[in-house]
């Protein structure tokens, strides 16, 4: 079993900076890749960036690519910086993590939330414009 706890969410301005913090406690050894989702009140769950532990490889949704940065600390937390927000990614953050996700699943149906077998409780971002 892996635990997250996610941290970091408030509310902030249109143009400002959030660091999202989710650490992974338990049989950590098992998760070859973490990630972060959002969803937003009446809208999907959406993939928002991953990162494969073991190398550090990331992708990124489209809407945030050049905005947001998944970090790993080398141990055992995973961080999401986020810059230049915008009322758009209001939404409840998940962090999550995943025993075996394949880079080929990956590629070919993006970020899936039933890859991920471990889920954080959610932390809200705000932006007000």
């Amino acid at each position: 079993q892996v635990q997250l706890v996610e941290s970091g969410g408030g509310s902030v301005q249109a143009g400002g900076s959030l660091r999202l913090a989710c650490q992974a406690s338990g049989n950590i050894d098992s998760v070859n890749a973490m990630g972060w989702f959002r969803q937003a009140p009446g809208l999907e769950r959406e993939g928002v960036a991953v990162m494969f532990i073991g190398d550090g490889a990331t992708s990124y949704a489209d809407s945030v690519k050049g905005r947001f940065t998944i970090a790993h600390d080398g141990k055992n937390t995973v961080y999401l910086h986020m810059r230049s927000l915008n009322a758009e990614d209001t939404a409840m953050y998940y962090c999550a993590a995943a025993e075996g996700l394949s880079r080929w699943s990956l590629l070919e149906r993006g970020m899936v939330g039933s890859d991920f077998g471990y889920w954080g409780q959610g932390t809200q971002v705000t932006v007000s414009s």
